[in-house]
């Protein structure tokens, strides 16, 4: 279905709704909780003009209806999903792409935008005592305080490995501290549209009021992937590099993709090209992925899914989408 200029609640009126939802202090939480369907802010009557939503909606795939489907798409496992086609800014495929979640470690893809958008890749980070993850069985990388690494080495590690230590490295560099980048993230998401998200932290481990949605999150990394420095990173299948601890000694990165697809564990229909994403897995959001790929004509889409109960059937269902752009 062609995208029109029909307001998306959530793009317009819920921007004085983040000023009511905060983060606090909050230890990483329980199991979250966050029931608000989408249709909680829905306009479906708007009396916006035309040229109020034209600055927002130009360039993008704007659609009210949170459920679009395709002939022969049914995807088993996921509970919210999307594809998105760039060029046409058509919504191809949606299944409760407003509905606010968990999205773990795609929380990053707003970390790196805005350490592109205000940070020097060459920047020379000192790693301080604050930068622990202490949640049990949660990825990190363990840079330990001293170690001096480049802003783009921390950018690699964050989107490639999925460390979350190094979210809270980049967000002190940055901003400060945790809370200041956390503040920043939601400013950018605002400033994008994707008013139905509120951050709580810069890496995505489970956190109360900690939540975005599968429209948000294309929102986001339609943004994101206009830097060309996010582009290639997101689509190497290792890196290495070196970098100096507290002592001056030289340290060896060596890490490998976490997308099963640039593992070479998952191969995705032979029509598409897969340009790069990322992952996200926790028990809170279940399993997360966002991509960004071409059909063989060179026609760019971003496909997303949030909460698939199994990693691999994620990725089963992540095909079916991913075939059907390729039609």
């Amino acid at each position: 279905m062609k995208c029109t200029n029909r307001v998306v609640s959530i793009l317009l009126i819920a921007c004085f709704m983040l000023a009511m939802t905060g983060c606090g202090s909050a230890e990483y939480g329980m199991e979250y909780s966050r029931q608000m369907p989408s249709s909680a802010y829905m306009v479906t009557n708007s009396s916006f003009e035309e040229d109020t939503l034209a600055s927002f909606s130009g360039e993008l795939c704007v659609d009210s209806r949170d459920k679009i489907t395709m002939p022969g798409v049914k995807l088993e496992s996921s509970y919210a999903s999307g594809l998105f086609d760039l060029n046409n800014k058509e919504i191809l495929y949606a299944e409760n792409i407003y509905e606010q979640l968990p999205p773990a470690s795609l929380t990053k893809i707003m970390t790196a935008l805005v350490a592109l958008k205000y940070g020097n890749l060459q920047d020379e980070i000192v790693v301080t005592e604050n930068c622990k993850i202490t949640e049990s069985g949660a990825q990190v990388y363990g840079f330990k305080p001293g170690d001096v690494i480049t802003l783009d080495q921390a950018l690699n590690v964050l989107l490639i490995y999925s460390a979350n230590d190094v979210g809270l490295i980049i967000a002190e560099h940055i901003a400060g501290d945790v809370d200041s980048f956390n503040a920043m993230m939601n400013e950018e998401a605002k400033a994008l549209g994707a008013t139905n998200t509120n951050f709580c932290n810069p890496h995505g481990l489970t956190q109360d009021d900690h939540y975005t949605t599968a429209y948000d999150l294309y929102l986001i990394f339609n943004e994101v992937i206009q830097y060309e420095r996010f582009r290639e990173i997101i689509q190497l299948t290792s890196y290495t590099s070196v970098y100096k601890d507290a002592q001056g000694n030289q340290k060896t990165i060596e890490i490998r993709n976490t997308n099963q697809y640039f593992m070479g564990n998952v191969e995705a229909p032979e029509n598409i090209t897969i340009l790069g994403g990322k992952t996200g897995t926790t028990n809170a959001a279940g399993n997360c992925l966002i991509l960004y790929i071409k059909d063989s004509a060179g026609n760019p889409y971003i496909s997303v899914i949030l909460r698939a109960d199994k990693r691999e059937n994620l990725y089963n269902d992540m095909n079916r989408l991913l075939e059907a752009a390729g039609k």
